[in-house]
């Protein structure tokens, strides 16, 4: 979220913010019916912004929250990938980011079995929705998470 922010103009902490807090409440609340809108009622009595709120709510197509800034499309574009990406980092020989390209993610999304609980629609629907080339999309984001590879574990071994 972060580099997206960088890339299209918009402020990195705000975006980082949504990116880190999106899920916060998913083990507790994992039900479409309580996901991410208990999340969002938590964020509101601590007094987060209409903005953070609406977009954590908006990645969430059965919220009912129509994503309409780019802040918020990204959010969705990047939600599954990201989780994607780190599963293919996990089954390379280093679990290493650095193994990971956007050709090795595409062949992995064929493959229904693995990481089957990610949507890959939303993939390409997130891609599409922020305008970019799926490709390129994968590629900016696997360069975005080698840049903090060490915080999320896949450095390597």
């Amino acid at each position: 979220m972060r580099a997206y922010a960088g890339k299209l103009g918009g402020d990195e902490e705000l975006w980082g913010t949504v990116g880190l807090l999106h899920d916060f409440d998913y083990e507790k609340y994992p039900s479409a019916e309580d996901h991410p809108v208990k999340g969002s009622e938590i964020l509101k009595e601590r007094g987060y912004s209409e903005e953070i709120r609406r977009a954590i709510l908006s990645h969430a197509d059965y919220s009912g929250v129509k994503r309409e800034s780019r802040m918020e499309k990204t959010l969705f574009a990047c939600d599954e990938l990201a989780g994607f990406i780190t599963a293919t980092a996990l089954v390379k020989p280093n679990k290493s980011l650095a193994e990971v390209d956007a050709k090795s993610v595409r062949k992995r999304m064929k493959d229904k079995a693995f990481a089957r609980s990610v949507s890959r629609e939303d993939i390409v629907n997130g891609a599409a929705d922020l305008g970019v080339d799926l490709d390129e999309h994968i590629t900016f984001c696997i360069e975005a998470m080698k840049g903090i590879a060490g915080e999320l574990g896949l450095a390597g071994k």
